[in-house]
């Protein structure tokens, strides 16, 4: 394997092991939960990437063929990853989980805050809404 080749997997190696890292680092120094929830998944997403675009490397030369397994974990990932978090970030906005006082921007009022409806209101609203659109 050329001399270029085995510099750049390395390279890639370590950037991975880098943003894992500090992604890690991350999860244990942020103040609050959003905070927390955004850099692990940003830090893990790019070091494993970083990492899997190594393996694409490194196999696509020693097996003198184009190695697809790993695009397939990269998309996955790619994918999965940011929307778990958002759902997460969700999920704590709208129970309430405190942040806090520094954090810039402030969300929308949580659930728990707004006033209450039950399905059957929602529901007719939904199809109120819906006659007026067909309208």
């Amino acid at each position: 394997m050329p001399f270029l080749v085995e510099l750049l997997v390395s390279a890639l190696i370590l950037a991975g092991a880098g943003f894992a890292v500090i992604g890690a680092l991350g999860l244990a120094r942020m103040p609050d939960f959003y905070m927390r929830v955004h850099l692990p998944t940003a830090g893990t997403t790019l070091g494993v990437g970083c990492t899997l675009s190594a393996s694409v490397i490194y196999f696509s030369f020693s097996l003198q063929t184009l190695s697809v397994h790993e695009f397939l974990i990269s998309m996955f990932l790619f994918i999965t990853a940011p929307v778990s978090s958002h759902m997460m970030a969700k999920v704590a906005l709208h129970t309430g989980v405190k942040f806090v006082d520094h954090t810039q921007g402030r969300p929308w009022p949580s659930r728990t805050q707004r006033p209450s409806r039950d399905n059957s209101q929602i529901l007719s609203d939904w199809q109120t809404r819906d006659r007026k659109e067909t309208e």
